[in-house]
């Protein structure tokens, strides 16, 4: 049967002007109570017959895209790598979506066997009903993830029987209210339990269920999804732990005036705590690991080079504290402030291009900016960490960061250069320390909620004088 292409271009025509107004804000609050309640349940059928629609042909796109189905896979023929990105460029949804509408299609779109027979659907009770127009895709979606582990362990009539009394309970058949997706949601589970009791041995548990994904962009932020086995998790922890456990001698700042003795307890003592909480100090850490693990170097290449973070910023916006700028994020460009840019620009090389008004490649240049190998076993050596005082992060995962900006003529040599951990090197321009050099020895300024005086003090630690300490007889 042809499929009437034509005519649903017809019939999306028609069903825009005929919602055009009703949708409109105007009619939607004349609606009395009782109409706005019908009006949801109108819409929302129309909503299920368009994502029967989506996810039949979603379904099809992958059908057509593995491997054997035809001469020429779909993804070849339109020049994507996977189905996922062919529906994300056709439909302009993220890829997100197009991935779990690829992954609930698979379990109501049948398949044809190498001798060309046709198999049922996974999930075939549940396709009638999603091409009737009578489930949901939440409802679909809950049905199918919470049977997809089930399919290896439990035999077809096992499935066919949960498939039809969940399905059934979506729906509302024999004259029943359809539950809740959160009701259907306990009665999959519960299905589960009955139907695998004893699952699967732990550990093939765990490798099977791992997982790790980046979610969407909200308010600049992007969330970590996932489970990760024992062993992973264990190593993080040990990972956190080497940035985050104090210094046993020094588990609490203090600033000692200079004239008093270190050892007395008069003179100008004050201490000061991290505002950050737990949990951004996690995140802090995190990103230490992560740049230390991008620039080390068994880390895997790309394109031949180390993972490279592209930063974008006019030159205009770069020295504004006001500015802008952009890093190439999961979902596409992303605005960051341009404080940022002159925080990776710290420890990166730079690449500026300039364009014509056409768009063509004027002019590559490359700056080199980056404290090499020998200049940070130096400045490490010196340091010993993260200068600012009270924080405990080692010189292994700091970052070398110019004094003087490099953009204001500072040299990268170790005469300019401090070590600073990921959270003080990023917040060093808003968070009210400054740095300077006194003849080749860093010394910090504390902002003034700190010290109202606003002293110049000696950095957190110097390596070579704790060794001194710990030489000397007592």
């Amino acid at each position: 049967m042809r499929f009437p292409l034509a005519d649903l271009r017809d019939l999306v025509s028609v069903l825009g002007d005929a919602l055009r107004q009703p949708l409109g804000e105007e009619s939607q609050r004349a609606l009395s109570d009782a109409e706005l309640v019908d009006a949801l349940k109108v819409v929302e059928e129309l909503g299920r017959w368009t994502d029967a629609a989506r996810l039949g042909l979603a379904g099809e796109v992958g059908r057509r895209s593995e491997p054997g189905a035809t001469d020429i896979t779909l993804t070849t023929v339109f020049g994507c790598d996977n189905p996922a990105e062919l529906i994300e460029r056709t439909t302009q949804v993220s890829n997100t979506t197009a991935r779990a509408r690829l992954r609930v299609a698979r379990a109501i779109t049948s398949r044809a066997t190498l001798t060309g027979q046709r198999r049922p659907a996974p999930l075939d009770h549940a396709r009638r009903e999603v091409a009737a127009g009578n489930l949901g895709l939440d409802a679909l979606t809950t049905i199918a993830d919470g049977l997809r582990p089930l399919q290896r362990r439990c035999s077809a009539d096992q499935i066919v029987a949960a498939e039809t009394e969940l399905v059934r309970a979506a729906v509302g058949a024999g004259g029943e209210p359809a539950c809740s997706v959160y009701e259907l949601r306990i009665m999959t589970q519960t299905w589960a339990l009955h139907l695998d009791p004893d699952g699967t041995l732990a550990d093939e548990d765990s490798e099977r269920m791992r997982t790790f994904r980046l979610g969407r962009e909200r308010n600049n932020l992007f969330p970590l999804h996932g489970n990760v086995t024992a062993d992973v998790a264990a190593t993080l922890q040990r990972l956190l732990d080497s940035h985050l456990n104090p210094r046993i001698q020094d588990r609490a700042l203090r600033f000692v005036d200079s004239a008093a003795d270190e050892d007395s307890t008069g003179g100008d003592d004050e201490s000061i705590h991290d505002p950050r909480t737990a949990d951004q100090k996690r995140h802090d850490a995190f990103a230490g690991i992560l740049a230390a693990a991008a620039a080390s170097v068994s880390s895997p290449t790309l394109g031949g080079a180390a993972p490279t973070l592209v930063v974008t910023v006019a030159e205009d916006q770069l020295g504004r504290a006001d500015g802008v700028a952009f890093v190439d994020g999961p979902d596409g460009e992303l605005p960051v402030a341009a404080t940022f840019a002159r925080h990776v620009g710290c420890h990166g090389t730079v690449h500026r291009v300039a364009l014509g008004a056409n768009g063509r490649l004027k002019a590559l240049s490359v700056l080199d900016r980056t404290f090499n190998h020998w200049q940070r076993k130096a400045i490490g050596a010196r340091d010993g960490g993260c200068i600012i005082p009270g924080c405990s992060v080692r010189a292994a995962w700091c970052e070398i960061h110019h004094v003087v900006e490099h953009a204001r003529g500072g040299p990268t040599d170790v005469d300019n250069g401090v070590m600073l951990c990921w959270h003080h090197h990023r917040t060093i321009e808003t968070s009210g320390w400054e740095i300077r050099m006194a003849d080749g020895i860093p010394e910090v300024r504390p902002p003034t909620w700190v010290d109202p005086r606003r002293r110049w003090r000696p950095a957190n630690r110097v390596l070579h004088r704790e060794l001194e300490k710990k030489a000397q007889p007592a």
